[in-house]
């Protein structure tokens, strides 16, 4: 399956670079005996996804020597769609129940990493 992609480019010194996607990674630390509620937190979020938001896939993780990490890679057809999705009104009420659930299972407040794709290969 094929997706048409926008590009756009950044210099970076005197080279420019191609930007196909736009990504953030998340990383969190979850509270003790909370990895098994990482599922129904993608399911929440699932839930409130609105058709033409920009996400291209949404995966969650645990590192395996420590699970109590999590990292969440959101990978986006461009950084202004998904800044847009932020805003959606649509998914606002939705949006409160995830955080509640953030907040039961988190500890303390995630990072965000913001990132420019510049080439992904799938197999």
């Amino acid at each position: 399956m094929s997706c048409a992609r926008a590009t756009r480019a950044t210099s970076v010194g005197d080279r420019r670079i191609t930007h196909i996607m736009w990504a953030q990674l998340i990383t969190t630390r979850l509270k003790p005996g909370r990895e098994g509620d990482l599922p129904k937190l993608a399911r929440q979020l699932q839930a409130i996804e609105q058709p033409n938001s920009g996400l291209v896939r949404s995966t969650m993780m645990l590192n395996q020597k420590d699970p109590s990490q999590a990292y969440m890679l959101v990978v986006f057809e461009s950084e202004e769609k998904a800044r847009a999705r932020e805003n959606d009104e649509r998914r606002q009420s939705g949006l409160a129940e995830v955080r509640m659930l953030m907040g039961q299972i988190f500890d303390g407040a995630p990072e965000f990493v913001e990132l420019s794709i510049i080439e992904e290969t799938t197999l």
